[in-house]
């Protein structure tokens, strides 16, 4: 047996990740700053910069990390509708809920998508109708004109 014992003393980091835990302390507005002044010095690191950002995903940590500063941010991180509360008759009564909610929005989506079929059959109904009168008024003369075959030219 050992007298020591062993200890988990993170090293300190580096400059790069100093400079990365720096930005991300004070959020996304912080990445945005440095993202535009790097398009600003020079249009390829910014593209660099963008892409980093974008692949770190450094913006939603920051709103996770941050969620107290971030107002905007609080409500998507605080609602757990799946998570049971150990309360079965609750979790029941959710469930149910929830299923009943899905429901009633694919039967709205449903409708919505009758609703829109029936606008487009009326509107077309209603352009074929005018240009059935359109083609009714016309003189017969011009219609006749317009319907003759052209005589080959020689």
């Amino acid at each position: 047996m050992s007298a020591y014992a062993y200890t988990d003393v993170p090293a300190r980091p580096g400059w790069i990740a100093r400079t990365l835990n720096w930005l991300d302390e004070r959020g996304p507005i912080s990445w945005i700053v440095v993202m535009v002044g790097s398009f600003i010095f020079a249009g390829p690191l910014g593209l660099v910069v963008l892409g980093f950002i974008l692949i770190t995903g450094r913006f939603g940590r920051g709103c996770r990390r941050n969620a107290e500063r971030f107002a905007a941010c609080a409500p998507r991180m605080n609602f757990h509708a799946s998570r049971p509360t150990g309360n079965r008759a609750f979790d029941a009564y959710k469930a149910d809920t929830l299923a009943r909610l899905e429901r009633e929005q694919d039967d709205f989506e449903a409708f919505l998508a009758r609703l829109r079929e029936a606008r487009d059959k009326a509107e077309f109904d209603q352009y074929m109708d005018e240009r059935a009168r359109a083609a009714a008024a016309m003189p017969e003369t011009a219609r006749t004109a317009d319907d003759a075959p052209e005589a080959p030219r020689s």
